[in-house]
């Protein structure tokens, strides 16, 4: 075993064998035990230190370890020597360097994932990114009112006063100050903050963005007294008469509203794709309806003469060389302002009715103060008053409840094709009937 002071001129004069070597360093009083020179068969020379670590509780030690310092030219011979004295003194403290220096590196290892994570919490998972990444992918499969109210309820209620904040980080306090930022009078938004902030944090707790999803353990807004609101047919034939003054396509959006029994925004959102004229029937897919099912609404005369008539004027506007009111387009929106994008403005078409209403009108009834769902119950109530089947009224309104819920759901498949065509004429002619009253 070749021994010599490690010093510079040791380390030059080492040459390259066969075999891999080790000079340890017997340098006198400056001996660093366990101290060394590794030099390779390629002439690569590095500075090593052997040492072995006692066994806790036991005199013996364990087998020898080595412990590479670094190679030469990297360090220097005294620069080595000062590191081999370092790690010997480990070794005197019980430490073994090697372990050492692997829990170093691991703490780095921490400390940098550590970072890293605050780094992505602090950007991309901002609350504000959070929720505008969750609205793009919600846009994909939802229909557009849904998507409306998803976005107020973030942009309008929640980003303001969690902006900046990384959403793993936000406490229920905080949230719950958001929710309460919503006028407690206006029972409705505060529902439908929450429930949106519901799914919102459920997407990011299934995504991992979270650790914990902390609104089903919050306290839920109170629901809004259900409105039991219904026009007696003098307020409903006021209302009629009041949308025919009302410009276009405002009267035919409440018409086709008074006529069909259908929801709000789903007769807003109608497009010229979804209706057929010839087998008279409008048909929603699941994606474009509130309780995603799929649903048939036939179109009696009454509605075929009202989509006649925005047809005529949608192809005037497009300056149609032969405009033809029994020619469809085969897409687009069909109430429309401009004929480019479907209604969306229902609280101006609202207070458009309301004044037309206020309006003096010679033997016209007097309405009471009523919202624009409020024809929807009316028609389904007008139905009853008809002696209308339950089933087929729930039909008509595509509710999915009482007859179709639960087992009977499965089982009850018949689709009351002709009757809801039979009751939707029924209501009508009720309504023709009311409105040609002086």
């Amino acid at each position: 075993m070749a021994k010599a002071p490690i010093t510079k001129r040791t380390v030059d004069a080492a040459k390259p064998g066969t075999a891999e070597y080790v000079v340890w360093d017997d340098g006198g009083k400056e001996t660093v035990k366990g101290f060394g020179l590794k030099v390779t068969p390629a002439g690569a020379k590095t500075y090593i230190f052997q040492y072995r670590v006692a066994r806790a509780g036991m005199a013996d030690k364990t087998a020898p370890k080595k412990f590479t310092i670094g190679r030469h030219g990297n360090l220097t011979p005294d620069q080595a020597r000062a590191r081999a004295k370092e790690l010997a003194a480990m070794v005197d403290a019980g430490i073994d360097p090697r372990q050492a220096k692997l829990d170093a590196e691991a703490q780095k290892d921490r400390a940098r994932r550590e970072a890293d994570e605050k780094a992505r919490l602090e950007n991309e998972l901002e609350f504000e990114k959070v929720a505008e990444r969750w609205l793009e992918e919600y846009e994909l499969d939802h229909r557009a009112s849904s998507v409306g109210q998803a976005k107020v309820s973030m942009r309008k209620y929640l980003i303001p006063k969690l902006k900046g904040r990384p959403m793993p980080r936000i406490t229920k306090q905080e949230l719950q100050a958001a929710f309460d930022a919503v006028p407690a009078g206006q029972r409705a938004s505060r529902q439908q903050v929450f429930a949106y902030a519901s799914i919102l944090w459920r997407w990011a707790f299934e995504r991992g963005d979270i650790e914990d999803n902390i609104v089903p353990s919050m306290l839920k807004p109170k629901g809004v007294k259900a409105r039991d609101r219904v026009l007696v047919d003098a307020e409903l034939a006021r209302v009629w008469k009041a949308a025919l003054t009302l410009r276009e396509p405002f009267g035919a959006y409440f018409r086709l509203l008074m006529l069909t029994g259908q929801r709000r925004d789903e007769v807003a959102s109608m497009n010229w794709s979804q209706l057929n004229r010839a087998e008279a029937t409008w048909t929603k897919q699941s994606k474009d309806v509130k309780n995603e099912v799929a649903h048939m609404v036939p179109l009696v005369p009454a509605v075929i003469a009202e989509l006649d008539a925005l047809a005529l004027a949608h192809q005037i506007r497009m300056a149609s060389p032969k405009p033809d009111a029994a020619k469809w387009p085969k897409a687009g929106p069909v109430v429309s302002v401009k004929g480019t994008h479907a209604l969306s403005c229902y609280s101006q078409a609202k207070e458009a009715i309301d004044e037309a209403l206020a309006l003096p009108c010679k033997g016209g009834a007097q309405v009471a103060p009523w919202r624009v769902h409020d024809l929807r119950r009316t028609l389904a109530t007008g139905l009853q008053r008809l002696g209308v089947r339950f089933e087929v009224t729930e039909a008509v309104l595509n509710h999915v409840s009482g007859a179709k819920s639960g087992v009977a759901g499965i089982y009850q498949l018949h689709d009351w094709k002709d009757e809801k065509r039979d009751a939707l004429s029924r209501w009508a002619d009720h309504l023709a009937a009311i409105t040609a009253e002086d």
